[in-house]
Formats: structure tokens, C-alpha cells, sequence
């Protein structure tokens, strides 16, 4: 018969503190940051709540028109402050996707439970003037248009690098990636270059980013390829209080992506254009919100070319200091081979707002109607790329170039 030795308490106490003081650091301050939005709705159709985008859009603007339940919690550790009151640290988030109407092809009828963030960093060093050094899976210098969830320069990856060094007066930040997302299939080594804090006029910055793609060893049809992006914030715009950016974006091969990493077989022939347009405002407490234009032209030798046009804005208007009441009124155009393809998509949505009226603040709870009409191009299009989709004919909605929803959501960040 074995006999197991008894370990004495004293040792155990010992060791279990000793892992606590190691892995669990009682000086530093854990944070914690997060969004989620969840909701339900129905459709004109008489089934679930369906979404309205445009074949060859790269966006859809958003209110009343988000078909799924997201969101994301994390969570940020300082483990060692040094002499130099720099910081070492890591930072982890985990996501949740989970669509109004998935089907059993869609993940396993699942959702998706991810781990976009893991990385770890060392912040504020007084050797590269308050510049940061990171490693890991990373949102790294994401810019978007908050009506439209449009990521138009999105240098997110999993790499590494050293970020806004400042050295006279400007803020120099290189990183190197191999891949940009969990549903990147193709490796291709990236290298990003920013340079940020140009003064160009009163309460107006610019800042410049080079992105070159080195061509794969081990893909015989794959290429080089590069992006680059000039982007320009103007602070008190109109005298409103706002903020408008305006950005220029050119990319060929690889680089079509205009910022991240794009289909590695694309050659130099293939050059892609952007322009972006948009303003955020408060004039005053009660009356907020958002415009954005963008304009995008995709030049391939195949014949393929595509020119994409969107116009949109989100009003919001406080009713009182818990009521607002914000519009959506959003406009894309495709023109491509097979016609010009149109969306155009309407959003009421009365909502309460505990925290203020004012167009960004959370949470807030929201009724909604959207109406959207289409194009038989666009309808063509969905048939042919998005057979199922709202926009085509064998969607909710038949035949019809029209179909409408209404529902409730909630949304909370912090």
C-alpha cells in the first residue's frame, strides 16, 4: 500500500504565496476597457432582422443596420515600472461575434469567440524620447469612420516594433507583421513607416505612413507591393469644436489594401486610389454628429475595374439631458462591369441615453426603423457574389428593391 507524505502547511503557504507575489503584481494597476452591442429586430420580409450592404462597398453605415451580437472585453497590466518611469506590461482581448441569423455553415452555427490582442509592451522609454516598444498580436494604428465601422488605414498585425519616438517635435513609428488577422491565408512580410506631428496650419497635423509588402519566397504568384497615406486633422473645424480628416491613400500589388495586407497575387498593374472625407461635431451639448464622404477607384488589368462612391451623415439631436434622437442617412455606388450598382438606407432611431445627449456618449438604448432601396444592378451583383443577402433575390426579400427593418439595440463602451 503507497503511502502519500503529507506536505506541511507552513511550505505550502510559502510557495503559494511566493506564486502570488510572481504572477500577480499588487502595485500596478490592472484596467480594463470594453464595447458590446446587442439587440434583435424583424424585417419587412417576415423574417429575422436582415442587413443592408452593397456589393463592392468595403462599408455599410451602421445605425439600425448591424445584424449581429458583438463585443469585446480587455484588460491592460503594468507588471514592472523602471527608473526611468518607463512601464512593462501586456495587454490581452478577447472578442465575441454572433450573428441574428447564422445557419449551420455559418462557424459551426457558433458564432466566434477570438483573441484579437495579446501583446506585450514596454511604454514611455526615456531612451527613445517617450517612444514605445511592442510585441504581439496588436490593434496597431487603426483610423475609422464611427458611422460606417470603415477601417480605412488599418495597420493592425502580429509583429512587433517601436512607436512614436519623438524626435524634433515629430513622432516616428516602424513596425514589422507577418499577418494581419486570424483570417489572413497567406503570409507576407510587412513593413510599416509612419511619421506624425507635422504642423501645418492653425490647429491642423499631418501625418504621413509608407507600407511596403516583400514578396513571399515560398508563393511563385505572389508579389511586392506598397501603400502610402497622407492624412490631415484639423481641430476646431468651422469653429464648431470638431474634428475633420481628411486622408489620401495610393497602393499597387499587395498594397491595394491601402494600409493592411492585401491579395499577395495582385501585380503592379493593379492600383488602387482613396479619398477620405469626414467630420465629427458637437456645437453644443444637445446637437452632435457625423459626415463622411469617401471615394475609392480599383484599376485592374483584367477588366475588373471598380469605382466606389459613399455619402452619408448621422445627426443626433438631445431631446432632453437623457433623450436624444438620431438620423442616418447613407448613399453607395458601385459602378463595376454589369452597370452602376445603388443603396440608399434610412435610419430613425428615438433613444435613450442615461449619461447625456451628446452623439458619442454611452450607453444607449435605441428603437429603430430602417428603410433601404436598391438598384437591379445591385441586385444582379448580390446574386451573383451574395446569393441569400438582403439585396438579392433570393433574400428575405424577394424580388422587391426595397425591404425595411425595426428593432431595439444597446450599446455600451468604456
Amino acid at each position: 500500500m503507497n503511502k502519500k507524505k503529507a506536505i506541511p502547511l507552513a511550505r505550502v503557504s510559502a510557495v503559494s504565496l511566493l506564486g502570488t507575489l510572481l504572477l500577480v503584481p499588487t502595485v500596478h494597476a490592472f484596467e480594463t476597457t470594453g464595447y458590446f452591442r446587442a439587440g434583435l429586430g424583424d424585417s419587412s420580409g417576415s423574417d429575422s432582422m436582415r442587413c443592408f450592404k452593397l456589393p463592392g462597398a468595403q462599408s455599410k453605415y451602421r445605425l439600425g443596420n448591424e445584424c449581429e451580437q458583438y463585443g469585446e472585453f480587455a484588460a491592460k497590466q503594468d507588471v514592472l515600472t523602471l527608473d526611468d518611469g518607463s512601464a512593462v506590461g501586456v495587454y490581452g482581448m478577447a472578442s465575441l461575434y454572433n450573428q441574428y441569423d447564422r445557419t449551420p455553415t455559418f462557424h459551426g452555427d457558433n458564432g466566434q469567440i477570438r483573441l484579437p490582442q495579446a501583446y506585450a509592451y514596454w511604454n514611455n522609454v526615456a531612451a527613445l524620447n517617450g517612444g514605445n516598444v511592442w510585441a504581439g498580436r496588436r490593434y496597431y494604428k487603426r483610423n475609422d469612420i464611427h458611422i460606417s465601422d470603415f477601417f480605412y488605414w488599418n495597420q493592425s498585425a502580429t509583429g512587433g516594433g517601436i512607436e512614436d519616438v519623438n524626435i524634433g517635435g515629430l513622432k516616428y513609428s516602424v513596425a514589422f507583421s507577418r499577418k494581419d488577422n486570424q483570417n489572413q491565408k497567406d503570409f507576407q512580410n510587412r513593413y510599416d513607416f509612419n511619421v506624425a506631428g507635422f504642423n501645418t496650419n492653425p490647429n491642423g497635423s499631418l501625418e504621413i505612413g509608407v507600407s511596403y509588402l516583400d514578396k513571399p519566397t515560398n508563393q511563385p504568384n505572389a508579389n511586392s507591393g506598397f501603400a502610402v497615406t497622407l492624412q490631415h486633422k484639423q481641430a476646431n473645424f468651422l469653429g464648431w469644436g470638431g474634428v475633420n480628416t481628411f486622408a489620401v491613400q495610393r497602393g499597387q500589388g499587395p498594397g491595394t489594401a491601402l494600409g493592411s495586407t492585401g491579395d499577395p497575387t495582385l501585380s503592379s498593374s493593379d492600383v488602387s486610389y482613396r479619398v477620405v472625407d469626414f467630420f465629427d461635431w458637437q456645437i453644443s451639448r444637445y446637437w452632435g454628429g457625423q459626415v463622411a464622404a469617401v471615394y475609392q477607384k480599383d484599376e485592374r488589368p483584367n477588366g475588373n475595374d471598380l469605382r466606389w462612391t459613399s455619402l452619408g451623415g448621422r445627426l443626433v439631436y438631445g431631446i432632453s439631458d437623457q433623450f436624444k434622437f438620431s438620423t442616418e442617412l447613407g448613399h453607395d455606388q458601385v459602378e463595376a462591369p454589369g452597370g452602376t450598382r445603388k443603396l440608399t438606407k434610412l435610419t430613425l432611431a428615438p433613444t435613450w441615453s442615461p449619461k447625456g445627449p451628446e452623439f458619442k456618449t454611452r450607453p444607449e438604448f435605441r428603437l429603430f426603423y430602417t428603410y433601404a432601396v436598391w438598384n437591379r444592378a445591385a441586385q444582379n451583383a448580390a446574386d451573383q457574389f451574395d446569393p441569400g443577402s438582403a439585396l438579392s433575390s433570393t433574400g428575405t426579400f424577394g424580388n422587391d428593391l426595397h425591404g425595411s427593418n425595426i428593432g431595439f439595440q444597446v450599446e455600451q463602451w468604456w
